[in-house]
């Protein structure tokens, strides 16, 4: 599996005990919702499967796992401060309210004059504002993402419409 393929759900802190408990820091929200008996843990850059014995929640963004053949806290400790996975298929589907803008990373943004920009790879977070970035025509555009710019979302097609400001795309093509 690749990490493409994945979405993290948190990283081993540490473990616990000499039988190959380990504790997690969760940083996904509605992990205790999932039903999945394997993780994925990134070994440098390669996602390793290991089935889950057992799962307990602990209080806000921790859990305990067993994993099978992580038997000893020798082996435990060689995953400690690795990143998890699951399988982008167990993803839960967002309800429509619970959509954010966040959330568009991967669509494609069209233009209403200027046609397909491209996949939006990136969405950075300002205190002022989102900025989304596309690679269009070979360069790296980045534009905001607000009420004036954004004129409409296809969730379904994950297509958003943008109406850019005159003269932005000239700035980063020129």
């Amino acid at each position: 599996m690749k990490i493409e393929d994945s979405f993290r759900i948190g990283s081993v802190l540490k473990t616990k005990g000499l039988k190959g408990e380990m504790q997690l820091f969760v940083d996904f929200d509605g992990l205790e919702n999932i039903k999945y008996n394997a993780v994925f843990v990134d070994m440098a850059g390669k996602l390793v499967p290991y089935f889950v014995a057992s799962v307990k929640y602990g209080p806000k963004n921790g859990a305990y796992v067993y994993l099978e053949d992580v038997d000893t806290v020798e082996k435990a400790s060689v995953l400690v401060k690795k990143d998890i996975y699951l399988p982008n298929k167990l993803k839960p589907k967002k309800k429509k309210e619970e959509f954010t803008l966040m959330d568009l990373k991967g669509f494609m943004a069209i233009d209403i004059y200027e046609g397909e920009l491209g996949e939006i790879t990136d969405i950075q977070q300002y205190p002022q504002q989102l900025i989304a970035t596309v690679t269009y025509k070979s360069c790296e555009v980045l534009f905001p993402l607000n009420e004036e710019i954004i004129q409409g979302i296809d969730v379904v097609k994950s297509i958003v419409s943008v109406d850019l400001p005159e003269g932005l795309l000239d700035i980063y093509l020129d």
